[in-house]
């Protein structure tokens, strides 16, 4: 970030000043401007894009240990805890359980049976009505 703000305003002031005033020293400065990215650096940037683009391919299903898998399979040597950090920071994240869409899911219609006895609890025989109570549904 330090070297960023002298590499921006160099033209208005000399680096050595710039510099001095944020308490850097020239020489890693002018080590930054040669390479501003460290070969680690470069490696997470290039194994952030794999990682993006094997959750991509998952459907954004996949989390960070099938991501590894899939790392693992097409020969990249990383590790998981590498993986798990790479995916945090570009906010991959697994997709956890799968809800049902809104709708009608099988099953069949209830059968609606037509009222025989309409209320008329008194029968002249045994056996011609049976009744019982389900409020315990």
């Amino acid at each position: 970030m330090r070297y960023a703000f002298i590499d921006a305003h160099r033209q208005q002031h000399p680096v050595r000043v710039l510099c001095k005033m944020l308490s850097v020293h020239p020489s890693g400065f002018y080590a930054w401007v040669k390479e501003p990215l460290s070969q680690r650096a470069q490696e997470d940037r290039r194994q952030t894009k794999l990682v993006k683009k094997a959750w991509k391919d998952s459907g954004k299903v996949y989390g960070y240990r099938k991501i590894y898998d899939d790392l693992i399979d097409m020969g990249e040597v990383v590790s998981e805890n590498r993986v798990a950090r790479l995916a945090r920071i570009a906010g991959v994240q697994a997709q956890i359980g799968y809800k049902k869409k809104p709708g009608v899911y099988g099953g069949k219609p209830s059968v609606v049976v037509d009222n025989t006895l309409d209320r008329q609890f008194a029968v002249d025989a045994a056996d011609r009505a049976w009744v019982t109570d389900i409020t315990y549904l």
